[in-house]
């Protein structure tokens, strides 16, 4: 069986009721349930959500020591957070995917999200279509990996 390793960062967990104007109405149990939809039986969707920047940096460990591909939604760590980044390094450097999404467009809000730090590291970036990011991203892994 293929796992694709689905990782969101800092108040994802808050999907569905945070802010819905900008990132929708879906909450992250429904974005694992679609994927869940659209992968063939032989593929696992493990999707997983922290608050906590070390937590997330030891499953991209993981993922690393598993070779196993990576859907990363840092959240408010794309634009400062070196440690993922350089977690998220280690991916690129074992030949691991890495598909960097984001559910608004960072480029079209804020002056401070329009940076990350992740993305110098990443194998791709899909934003600014809702939930849909994670189907294209899974879509590309499942291409690709």
């Amino acid at each position: 069986m293929t796992t694709i390793l689905i990782l969101n960062g800092p108040n994802l967990g808050r999907l569905g009721t945070r802010e819905p104007e900008v990132y929708g109405s879906e909450s992250l149990a429904d974005i694992r349930d679609s994927l869940a939809g659209v992968v063939p039986a032989d593929v696992e969707i493990d999707l997983r959500q922290s608050d906590d920047e070390a937590e997330l940096i030891g499953w991209i460990h993981e993922a690393v020591d598993r070779k196993l591909p990576v859907v990363l939604n840092p959240a408010a760590f794309t634009h400062y957070s070196y440690a993922l980044r350089d977690a998220a390094a280690q991916l690129k450097q074992a030949g691991v995917p890495l598909v960097e999404v984001h559910l608004s467009n960072p480029h079209t809000r804020e002056t401070f999200r329009h940076t990350s730090v992740i993305s110098g590291v990443a194998t791709g970036v899909i934003a600014g279509f809702g939930s849909d990011s994670y189907r294209m991203a899974v879509d590309w892994v499942l291409r690709h990996a």
